[in-house]
């Protein structure tokens, strides 16, 4: 769709508020917007229905969708954005713009799986990639109480990150020999936030308890690894997908961040360096999200 205004973690103040909008945002107000631009919220759809917004089958996106009533769907990459209240978040005191911006897509998409498989005192967590999603993965991993969190990457590189981070143990698949055996059956939960079609699939879900659940939120964009079944039927080992959070969920993320001061780790940007941060982060600079700010003075 063309022109795109893209941006889908977004922090502001609300400059107007319309009539029919829900309550709770006055003007002035902090508040946020994700990915979810909108959805049907109908008494017929099974997903709004149960709280599951997320996977509303007629959801749009923050930027490049058609509303409705034919209107485009704008981002944040602007001076002022436009969107449904029911996707706008009140941003709570004590978390920082730039902390909450990135958790409303990235935070999402790694609390919501964590929640709904049990993160907590005696989960044994594993995050797999140590980049935008995944040190929020384990910032919140650790804030759940889980008693061990394995950071999992290919070198050494990010070793010293993971651990001021907070994980526990940090695993690189490349760089270490027989880190597969020496962590078989430890894990209960794992967080896969990378994707590719040479990843050592096969080796992570043996990394699992009975039982156990590998979630996968990178989204690929190759065929994931053939798998050889009959391990995983005999340790019953769960293989999940997950897709950003509901409404519901992303509160709860939110205050958690705010009553437990976790902060992301971010880079802020002016926004007239958009470019050269695209570029900075496809050479994989970026520790761990870029933000770009808009310091224009407006109203």
């Amino acid at each position: 769709m063309y022109p795109c205004c893209v941006g889908h973690e977004i922090v502001g103040r609300a400059v107007r508020v319309g009539s029919q909008a829900r309550d709770g945002i006055a003007i002035g107000d902090r508040v946020g917007v994700g990915p979810q631009g909108y959805t049907c919220r109908k008494a017929d759809c099974e997903c709004c229905s149960k709280g599951q917004e997320n996977y509303c089958p007629r959801r749009l996106g923050t930027y490049g969708d058609r509303y409705p009533d034919g209107s485009i769907s704008y981002g944040g990459f602007a001076d002022y954005c436009r969107h449904n209240s029911y996707s706008v978040f009140s941003i709570p005191e004590g978390l920082a713009s730039e902390d909450a911006a990135v958790m409303l897509c990235a935070g999402s998409t790694v609390y919501e799986p964590l929640k709904e498989h049990g993160a907590g005192p005696e989960t044994s967590v594993g995050i797999i990639g140590l980049g935008g999603l995944g040190h929020l993965g384990l910032l919140f991993a650790k804030a759940m109480g889980c008693p061990t969190v394995v950071a999992f990457s290919r070198s050494m590189a990010k070793q010293e990150d993971a651990l001021r981070l907070g994980a526990d143990e940090y695993v690189a698949t490349v760089d270490q020999k027989d880190w597969a055996e020496h962590h078989a059956s430890t894990l209960d939960l794992i967080l896969c936030t990378v994707s590719g079609p040479r990843m050592p699939l096969q080796e992570y879900l043996g990394l699992l308890r009975p039982k156990g659940t590998f979630c996968q939120v990178g989204i690929p964009e190759e065929p994931l690894p053939p798998l050889e079944t009959m391990s995983l039927v005999l340790k019953g080992t769960k293989i999940a997908f997950s897709d950003s959070a509901s409404p519901k969920n992303i509160r709860e993320m939110l205050k958690m961040a705010a009553d437990k001061s976790i902060k992301a780790w971010t880079q802020v940007r002016p926004m007239q360096e958009a470019n050269a941060a695209v570029e900075d982060m496809g050479k994989g600079n970026a520790r761990f999200r870029y933000v770009l700010e808009n310091k224009n003075d407006i109203a």
